[in-house]
């Protein structure tokens, strides 16, 4: 029972000694629920949180067509120019890459905590950006397809 705070505990301070403060938050809530008891929480949060959170990421993403900065013209426009053609593409395969995230994550759950230590590497040691296992959970999907082939 221990060992299951100490690994969280590590994850905390990795990732607050490598500036992800959503893993820090993350972690913290989850530490805070283990500690609480509270094993359903814990439960509905690990097989519901990824909808939950996509759905909060979704909303935040329209909140410029709500506030008007984004409009219906800007939209069309986006197919006009190189730049928007390719955030287009990158979109459509950054879904694809969460779709299939999703279920390696699913299948595959021990991929979880190496899909977290890289991207506290990434944000660490290449000044990165903490995007979410989702997405580098679907490129993993993608290469150990690829590798598959040609196995």
């Amino acid at each position: 029972m221990i060992a299951e705070y100490v690994t969280l505990a590590a994850v905390l301070v990795l990732a607050f000694i490598g500036h992800n403060m959503t893993v820090v938050w993350a972690a913290g809530i989850v530490i805070v629920i283990k500690a609480l008891g509270a094993t359903q929480v814990l439960h509905t949060l690990g097989t519901d949180g990824l909808n939950w959170g996509i759905i909060i990421l979704t909303a935040a993403i329209l909140v410029p067509i709500a506030e008007g900065t984004v409009t219906i013209h800007t939209m069309i426009d986006a197919f006009k120019t190189p730049p928007g053609i390719v955030a287009v593409i990158a979109g459509v395969l950054a879904a694809m890459a969460g779709g299939s995230g999703v279920d390696l994550l699913k299948n595959s759950p021990e991929v979880v905590s190496a899909l977290l230590l890289g991207t506290m590497a990434g944000v660490f040691f290449l000044n990165g950006l903490a995007v979410g296992p989702l997405i580098a959970a679907g490129f993993t999907y993608f290469v150990l397809r690829i590798m598959k082939h040609f196995q």
